[in-house]
């Protein structure tokens, strides 16, 4: 009869866990909190979108490649948020576990002397007693789906933090390429900086020549060292932030780039692959904070699946079987079998409203989990309109300002040209250099900040996950 019960003891089970029936909400996506498309998004024909492209092959320039391969693999950040999925996942694990008994097996040995005075034969007795078994203790028979609700919780936490893994890539590849732009723009700045401040030395020489035969004033002269203090000054401002800008870079690479070469000019056309935006809709799949939220969302539903079950009998099921003797060599005898069933049931008559109040805690951050997953998506729809304005108008500055260089160069040539003559004052061409030095700087600011816009919209476009890359070819960056 027991061999018969032991092997049906697997059905069984199987039969128990395949009947829990989960008490959780069904899952639904709040509806979008933004408007359908995006405004002024433009078209961009024959794109893939963003989530589509892995960021290898969005930065054309292989120096950017790089670093961001350096950061991927020694930054920090990155690495606490992979040992934090790592945490889940075991957690996740630990959680499983409990849809299956803990099946394991014992031997329990006892030796004891009974007085004479209270044998029932009235002479003392010494007895042992021996038990090999194997079986599972206080196991749930999770009927109503409690158990499942909290597995199914552990793994959306899970999936969340993985999602949040996702996210901190993203922004880190972000980060290092904004770091590198601003790298290369005051390189270009500095660049354009000593060659105004040789050629405003050279003046200055040149007129302290003049003055000293004679041939000009010393106020002209005052006006072409304010030219060349002016421009010096910018230079040690700039050597200043570059050191800066290089110390944050280092920071988000874990390398040296104090001495990192930048190209001479950064093109977009030469950067960056071009983007199309899509619809706001498509940033519930591609963008990994959002689908992180809309995991915690499906976590709190089944939090609030096991608070419902937490108001129906717990069954919990106890067996064992093996064998027992009052010798050692006497456990594996015909007639030496043993085992033990013991269901127990539960039902809290009075806890003074806990379960109650677990429920409600459930749905109220159920109800916090949705608000949290419309933030993040409207905080998202703000991020690629924004990203869009900042392209296109960035765009039109960054022309705008090219053909004011243009006119300011000219105008410099002119006035020096008229100064040479004697047909104006120096004044003039005091003016027209500085003017021109300023938009000089500001052009090359203004193209860095339209390719930060690039940037700004890959990531809030939710492109280049890792998953993404670990498909590719190129990827050498696969986590476990």
């Amino acid at each position: 009869m027991l061999p018969r019960l032991w092997r049906a003891l697997p059905l069984t089970l199987s039969v128990l866990l395949a009947g829990c029936a989960s008490l959780a909400p069904p899952h639904e996506r709040p509806p979008l909190p933004v408007p359908a498309a995006y405004p002024d998004a433009g078209a961009a024909v024959g794109t893939a979108p963003a989530a589509e492209i892995c960021w290898r092959d969005y930065f054309i320039d292989s120096g950017l490649r790089a670093l961001v391969d350096e950061a991927l693999g020694n930054n920090r950040d990155l690495r606490g948020a992979l040992l934090r999925v790592e945490e889940a996942r075991a957690a996740y694990g630990i959680q499983r576990a409990e849809r299956f008994p803990a099946v394991s097996m014992g031997l329990d040995a006892a030796r004891a002397r009974v007085p004479a005075d209270l044998s029932v034969s009235g002479k003392r007795v010494i007895g042992s007693q021996l038990q090999l078994g194997v079986g599972f203790n206080s196991w749930e028979a999770d009927f109503w789906g409690r158990v499942r609700s909290l597995e199914t919780a552990a793994l959306e936490s899970y999936l969340a933090t993985d999602a949040v893994y996702a996210a901190t890539t993203l922004s880190l590849i972000a980060q290092v390429t904004n770091a590198y732009l601003g790298l290369s723009e005051l390189d270009e700045r500095l660049a354009l900086t000593r060659r105004t401040v040789a050629s405003r030395a050279e003046s200055l020489r040149i007129f302290r020549r003049r003055v000293a035969l004679g041939a000009t004033s010393k106020l002209e002269l005052m006006q072409v060292e304010v030219l060349w203090q002016q421009a010096t000054t910018l230079l040690a401002q700039l050597e200043q932030a570059r050191a800066v800008q290089a110390n944050s870079l280092a920071l988000l690479t874990g390398m040296d780039v104090g001495q990192l070469r930048t190209p001479d000019h950064f093109d977009e056309s030469a950067t960056f692959r071009t983007l199309a935006p899509g619809l706001p809709s498509g940033l519930l799949t591609s963008r990994p904070d959002i689908v992180a939220a809309e995991h915690s969302l499906k976590a709190a539903s089944a939090n609030i699946g096991a608070a419902r079950a937490a108001f129906f009998p717990r069954i919990a099921l106890t067996g064992s079987s093996g064998t027992a003797s009052a010798e050692l060599d006497g456990l594996f005898r015909n007639g030496s079998a043993a085992w033990t069933f013991a269901p127990s049931v539960s039902l809290p008559i009075f806890d003074g409203g806990r379960r109650e109040a677990a429920l409600d805690l459930a749905r109220v951050r159920r109800e916090q989990a949705v608000v949290r997953y419309q933030q993040v998506i409207q905080a998202a729809f703000r991020d690629v309109a924004d990203a869009l304005a900042a392209r296109h108008w960035l765009g039109e500055q960054v022309h705008m300002l090219s053909a004011s260089l243009a006119v300011q160069t000219e105008r410099a040539r002119l006035a020096k040209l008229r100064y040479d003559s004697g047909a104006a004052r120096y004044l003039e061409v005091l003016d027209a250099e500085r003017e021109l030095l300023a938009v000089e700087q500001q052009v090359v600011q203004t193209r860095r900040a339209l390719l930060s816009a690039h940037v700004a919209l890959y990531s809030a476009l939710g492109g280049g996950t890792p998953g993404v890359c670990r498909r590719g070819t190129n990827d050498t960056q696969a986590r476990p």
